[in-house]
């Protein structure tokens, strides 16, 4: 009876395997791309319509900024009091095209005065104004909503202006281009929620995300559509490489079998001592050339094999020694446990993190090394500890309050991974400086609350007493009441004016106007703003100026700031009765003032940091009021005029000098 080769039939049992895995595999993950590729397509237009909608939010938060900065513009007051109608109409239309609004205009009394756009409905829009800012406005069924945005007019009664921003198919279109898919804004429709589905009539994925105003009210819904043709083919297109694939590896294997099955057909008893050698570990004893297809090819098999393993095992200890490396090189702290939270390995940042060398950490307890504490003064390892929790989710975080050797606490974030290979990986990143920075937030707040409540508890206190005593105080004791109400409205006034100055700074909107300023006149108007603090401190001012001073080009008003600063700087440090000296030096390209109070001065090392925000002095300050952002806007204005500002002193009084670039020509 003849007998199948082996190679025949090595070729027949690995081929029907594999077509048989490969057919089951290709049928099943086909269906699974599938369902794949739907819930993809879905969660995309999903997240297109809630991305088109945060958009549209930021257009109507982008319209109210532009009519906010519209209505604080002196030339709108200008025109306005002017009465100039067409003028305000072409102004209205430059602030239109520059901030790229669909229109802009002005209103007083409800009566539209100028516009920018003539196609806006602007009189209805008025006609329902509300609460709410911005809002959605659609003058018909048929009509595009339009989102409005109001602001008043500071310094005139009755008077706001508009700045609109049509939510056309251009705006449609372009949110859609950006975001790739098909966008467009239907009308409201019922419920709050998203919806995804397809839509096999229409060939669409669609998501119906809903629109409403700042008060709740629906506006509108928001439709991004996606064609299921493009993912129909893109499985097609898949579905063919896996078939490719499938027959090239059935070609591959049924040659591999029958090459091997003709090699295999002799007995192999002359490698079994080779094969047992390198099953015990032997890989340095290199396998000899055996006669016969097979037992020649099963003999280069297995010194390929050994030759793998050779190189398998320097590349395992090559990797191992990358991977020692980069746990080693990185910033956060690295350690790992075993199934009883024992350290089992620890790189160096997390030793020096929590104070300890690696020798006396490997093997504890991490809790015993942590110390981690809870606001209660409780350990958290028995009921909330992060490792614990990762072993049953993909991971886990919290942030943990550890109480190091020496007495010092840090904020850590511990990042925990699940349980693999009979260890467990933790990160920790330190979070200490960003707990210092909340802390630090929270009590400028708080200082700010005292600043403002300190001063008007002062005001209140004059005004009650005038309101109560008024017809029996002299004119001296009025004069004194209403100077003190003076003294704490100017504290006022310039902690807001720092607060003010400083928001603006860190949101960018700081932009300076410049224009040829003399500098005496900046002096003297800080100095008549800050005559009464000079005055209740029986302080006067030395003036020593160069005369004439050259011009700069600057923002006059900015610079007073500066100065003014300076000066109540210098009030607050400078005892009662002394002197406060503004003097200057004009160089060949830049002129320097500076301002010098007789304080009991600043060590050396602390002229730098005086600068910084939210710094104040706690030493020899003999009041604790401000919030650090004096000195800080002082540098931020002087160096974006180019200029620099520094301060020195000599053990008795602190000076503060600014430079600042001489106007070309």
């Amino acid at each position: 009876m003849n007998r199948l080769r082996l190679s025949t039939v090595l070729v027949i049992i690995n081929v029907g395997v594999l077509l048989l895995a490969v057919t089951g595999v290709a049928l099943a993950a086909g269906r699974l791309l599938e369902q794949l590729a739907d819930t993809q397509a879905l969660a995309r237009v999903a997240q297109a319509g809630t991305t088109a909608r945060q958009e549209i939010a930021r257009a109507g938060a982008g319209a109210l900024t532009n009519a906010q900065l519209l209505a604080e513009r002196p030339t709108l007051l200008r025109l306005l009091n002017a009465g100039d109608n067409a003028e305000l109409g072409r102004f209205l239309a430059q602030f239109g095209r520059t901030s790229g609004q669909g229109g802009c205009a002005l209103l007083r009394d409800d009566r539209l005065l100028a516009a920018s756009d003539a196609g806006v409905p602007w009189d209805t829009i008025a006609a329902r104004l509300g609460a709410a800012n911005p809002f959605f406005f659609r003058a018909g069924a048929a009509d595009p909503p339009i989102l409005v945005a109001r602001a008043d007019v500071a310094g005139m009664a009755g008077a706001h202006v508009l700045v609109v921003q049509p939510l056309d198919a251009a705006f449609a279109q372009a949110l859609g281009d950006d975001l790739g898919v098909t966008i467009t804004i239907a009308d409201p429709s019922a419920g709050a929620d998203i919806t995804a589905t397809r839509n096999d009539d229409l060939g669409l994925f669609q998501a119906r995300v809903p629109l409403a105003a700042s008060d709740g009210a629906p506006a509108g819904t928001i439709v991004a559509s996606l064609p299921t043709t493009s993912v129909e083919q893109s499985l097609g297109q898949l579905s063919r490489n896996l078939l490719l694939i499938a027959l090239g590896v059935a070609v591959l294997a049924g040659l591999t079998s029958f090459l091997l099955g003709r090699r295999l057909a002799k007995p192999l008893e002359t490698l079994t001592g080779a094969a047992a050698r390198i099953g015990r570990g032997d890989l340095a004893t290199p396998i000899a050339v055996a006669p016969g297809g097979e037992i020649g090819t099963l003999a280069s098999t297995l010194e390929e094999m050994r030759w793998q393993l050779l190189r398998l095992t320097a590349d395992l200890h090559r990797r191992q020694s990358e991977s020692q490396a980069i746990i080693t090189g990185i910033i956060e702290g690295v350690f790992s446990v075993d199934r009883e939270r024992a350290i089992r390995f620890v790189n160096p940042q997390a030793a020096a993190l929590l104070g300890r060398a690696p020798g006396d950490i490997v093997g504890r307890f991490c809790g015993d090394v942590l110390n981690p504490r809870m606001p209660d003064g409780t350990r958290p390892c028995a009921e909330h500890c992060p490792i614990i929790h990762a072993r049953f989710r993909d991971g886990a975080q919290a942030t943990e309050h550890v109480l190091l050797p020496d007495g010092r606490r840090r904020t850590v974030v511990i990042t925990s991974a699940p349980f693999a290979a009979d260890q467990q990986v933790q990160v920790l990143r330190d979070e200490t400086e960003r707990e210092m920075v909340r802390r630090l937030r929270d009590a400028v707040l708080a200082n700010i609350s005292h600043e403002f409540r300190t001063p008007l508890s002062a005001q209140l206190a004059s005004i009650e007493l005038l309101l109560d005593q008024l017809p029996t105080l002299s004119t001296e004791q009025i004069g004194q009441l209403v100077l003190s109400l003076q003294r704490g409205t100017l504290r006022l006034t310039q902690l807001i004016d720092n607060l003010l100055e400083s928001a603006r700074i860190e949101s960018g909107h700081f932009a300076i106007r410049r224009r040829p300023v003399a500098l005496d006149e900046v002096i003297e108007d800080a100095l008549e703003l800050t005559r009464p603090l000079l005055v209740q401190r029986g302080q006067h001012a030395s003036i020593e100026l160069p005369f004439p001073l050259p011009p700069i080009e600057g923002d006059a008003p900015l610079l007073t700031q500066v100065f003014v600063n300076l000066l109540a700087n210098a009030n607050k440090f400078a005892p009662d009765g002394s002197s406060i000296a503004v003097g200057g030096a004009v160089g060949p390209r830049d002129v320097t003032l500076w301002v010098a109070d007789q304080g009991p001065g600043m060590p050396a090392s602390a002229a730098g940091a005086l600068f910084g925000r939210f710094v104040r002095s706690h030493g020899d300050e003999p009041e604790q009021n401000g919030v650090g952002l004096g000195l800080w806007i002082v540098q931020s204005i002087v160096e974006r005029h180019g200029g620099a500002v520094a301060a020195e002193s000599s053990g008795q009084g602190t000076r503060v000098r600014v430079t600042l670039p001489i106007a070309a020509g």
